[in-house]
């Protein structure tokens, strides 16, 4: 859709011919790209901005939606395990709860990218399925602050995980969809932030509903509902052309998860290094609450206190990172040196949080991981947005790069008991330390991407 400074004329575009490729026609700054559909007329001098309005939706959007994922990851379904299992089955009850949502989450990501290209709606392709996305996690965040039992939880947190993954698709698809190359990197630093805004104003709210674990859920599902509302009211959102949408059925389903990496190598690559730098970062995000209580010995009643100040710091140094690194990216025209310093920042970062032996030396460390992280964010979404292998295919192909976000979420649950149990158990420096390699091999791996700087 055409960003243009006028939302009417964006809006009634709908009826102009498709093409959203020449938001995709050049991986490098040299030749900056404008909105898809073209915008309605630019300043001589370059590609319009995208409106004030719609960046300020799509951070509403990631916004809410993050608190309402993030907060069960980061604090409160930890608690609720906590609650309904005995102490010494509870990290292996929310490695499962988390890895089932997680698997399940890897399915929806690919499923609803692809269903979204293909939608003719008069509400748009990437609407609906906003939308509905979130109201069927909130459907399932009820569940779970309301289940008593670990299926229940499990159930209530794959529908969770399955909206939720949708709605982060979609905004996800935004980005290509309708942000200028120019803008990409303070776009996505802003809108990748968020992710860690998110967990301090979760841990704020877990402090507030300590009490109430129902509530604990229910309300960051409605700021999930609200946020992805406000960017639904203001985005340029057309359908897909009734003529141009090929079948789907399971073939197509399948041939969904697939990118042929001889054909799209630089692709190929980012996945790969976003899947180990994501795996250090849920190293951190999955485990930290009984870090916080089985190394450094949190009382259970003071968890949630100590996550939001934990979070305070973490946001500080994202917030940090995000900024500058956007900044710079957009002004340099560079992708890559952000990515590679902000693994191997990501990596130190986790290195030491696993020798951290007091509770000042763990903020210490996390604001060091936060800053890699923040500086990874700026620049993540602008770097995959460039090397995507056909624009008309947005949603699924950007869906098939967030199975390298939700993956880590699976897979290090179920391996993490493994790691841990080394030397007799409790070992979270190894966790970490596993955590810091894959996030610098990552780091290395986006080297290989040829067609950005």
């Amino acid at each position: 859709m055409p960003l243009t400074q006028d939302p009417g004329s964006a809006l009634a575009a709908t009826d102009r011919p498709d093409p959203a490729t020449s938001a995709h026609a050049s991986a490098t700054p040299a030749t900056p790209a404008t909105p898809a559909d073209g915008p309605a007329g630019g300043p001589a001098d370059g590609p319009a901005d995208a409106p004030a309005k719609l960046i300020f939706g799509l951070v509403a959007a990631q916004l809410g939606v993050c608190i309402a994922v993030f907060t069960p990851i980061v604090v409160t379904l930890a608690l609720r395990v906590a609650q309904i299992v005995p102490e010494a089955e509870r990290g292996a009850a929310l490695g499962k709860v988390l890895s089932v949502g997680a698997l399940l989450a890897l399915v929806g990501n690919p499923l609803f990218g692809a269903l979204s290209d293909r939608t003719t709606s008069r509400f748009g392709r990437r609407r609906p399925w906003l939308v509905g996305g979130m109201a069927v996690a909130a459907v399932g965040l009820t569940v779970v602050g309301l289940g008593s039992d670990v299926t229940t939880l499990l159930v209530g947190w794959a529908i969770a995980q399955l909206g939720c993954n949708a709605a982060l698709c979609m905004v996800t698809a935004c980005v290509p969809d309708l942000i200028p190359d120019h803008q990409r990197g303070r776009v996505s630093g802003m809108v990748g932030m968020m992710l860690s805004v998110s967990m301090v104003a979760g841990s704020f709210l877990a402090q507030l509903f300590t009490d109430d674990m129902a509530l604990a859920f229910v309300v960051p599902a409605l700021v999930g509902v609200l946020g992805v509302c406000v960017l639904a009211a203001v985005m340029p959102d057309r359908p897909a052309r009734a003529e141009s949408v090929a079948p789907y059925g399971l073939r197509e389903f399948l041939h969904s998860f697939w990118v042929n990496p001889r054909k799209n190598p630089d692709y190929s690559w980012n996945f790969a290094s976003r899947f180990l730098v994501f795996i250090g970062i849920a190293c951190v995000t999955s485990y930290q609450v009984y870090f916080l209580m089985d190394r450094l010995g949190v009382a259970e009643g003071e968890v949630a206190s100590k996550m939001f100040t934990t979070t305070l710091v973490t946001v500080g140094g994202v917030v940090v990172g995000s900024l500058a690194g956007g900044w710079l990216s957009d002004a340099t025209g560079r992708r890559k040196p952000f990515v590679l310093a902000s693994a191997f920042v990501i990596g130190i970062g986790l290195l030491l949080i696993a020798t951290a032996g007091t509770f000042g030396m763990f903020l210490f460390a996390v604001a060091v991981f936060g800053f890699g992280e923040g500086l990874y964010l700026a620049v993540d979404v602008a770097l995959a947005a460039a090397v995507l292998p056909d624009p008309e295919t947005a949603a699924k192909d950007m869906g098939v790069l967030n199975i390298a976000n939700a993956l880590p979420q699976s897979l290090v649950p179920m391996l993490a008991p493994f790691v841990l149990a080394i030397g007799g158990g409790g070992n979270y420096g190894a966790l970490f330390l596993v955590g810091g390699i894959a996030a610098a091999v990552g780091a290395a791996l986006v080297q290989l991407i040829r067609s950005v700087k």
